[in-house]
């Protein structure tokens, strides 16, 4: 061995520990690190700066309604390929298994302090949320029986809009779903709708912001086209805070801006006030 050669370590058997990749998360907004436990039981929330996280569907259903009181429906539905769009099935499919959503809604009856409601959930980690023929077809169920058991309707957005990959089959959605609420409120029944980060494009024009009271998430994104697309359209600077919930609320699209924590608590005063007298 010449005199300038290291002779290798020897490294032992025992193994690197690691550190899993989800135990910590960063917030987008104070940049504070905040423990995954933490986190969750906080309902999602940064406890340095009350930056609000997106957040899956089972945890706002189990926030909101009341304990076992959930009972799912239009379980079965999925997507189809009515376009015959490339990669689209494939796409739907590592989403269900990633996800274990069959599609971006979950829809329910449940209560809500002892108060019978329908719930719709839309879950922004299934395609954006994008709403393709079967959310809109199960809101629309979901309606229709809120419409026929006289239930309250409860709708929670997050979506990037009508989804592309079913074409004008999408855009369809937007008159079907508005159509069931409009009979909804003939019934005399409300409709709360809540808006939480994001909720844009063709959910924003159609079912979102036509509730009888809509609530929205602290600094939660509420528009039709994005930021960039306006701004290049009009070739107008955009106002501080254009699009997002406080904006909305200072210019009448949201009567209320609600914290996650204090929603079900809300929720549960105004259906107090707004469902109708049993008979």
């Amino acid at each position: 061995m010449g005199i300038f050669d290291k002779p290798k370590l020897r490294r032992g058997n025992k193994k690197k520990d690691t550190v899993p990749d989800d135990l910590w998360t960063k917030c987008p907004d104070c940049g504070e690190l905040i423990h995954t436990l933490d986190l969750r039981q906080n309902h999602h929330v940064c406890p340095h700066c009350n930056h609000h996280f997106l957040m899956e569907v089972r945890d706002r259903i189990a926030l909101l309604a009341d304990p076992d009181s959930f009972e799912e429906t239009e379980q079965s539905l999925e997507s189809s390929n009515p376009l015959g769009f490339e990669k689209y099935d494939a796409k739907v499919s590592l989403l269900q298994e990633k996800t274990g959503l069959k599609e971006a809604v979950v829809t329910g009856r449940a209560s809500i302090g002892r108060h019978p409601v329908v719930l719709a959930v839309m879950d922004f980690r299934f395609f954006a949320g994008a709403m393709g023929s079967v959310v809109g077809e199960k809101i629309t169920r979901a309606v229709e029986l809120a419409t026929r058991e006289k239930r309250a309707l409860i709708i929670l957005s997050s979506s990037s809009g009508a989804r592309m990959q079913e074409g004008m089959l999408s855009l369809m959605q937007m008159a079907k779903t508005c159509g069931a609420i409009a009979r909804h409120n003939s019934a005399g029944l409300p409709y709360l709708s809540i808006l939480t980060h994001p909720t844009t494009g063709g959910v924003t024009a159609s079912f979102a912001t036509i509730g009888d009271i809509n609530l929205a998430e602290p600094r939660c994104m509420i528009g039709f086209a994005g930021p960039r697309v306006v701004k290049e359209t009009t070739h107008q600077d955009l106002p501080p805070g254009f699009q997002t919930a406080e904006f909305m609320l200072e210019h009448g699209l949201i009567d209320a801006i609600v914290e996650r924590r204090f929603l079900r608590e809300r929720l549960m005063q105004l259906l107090g006030y707004m469902m109708p007298a049993p008979e």
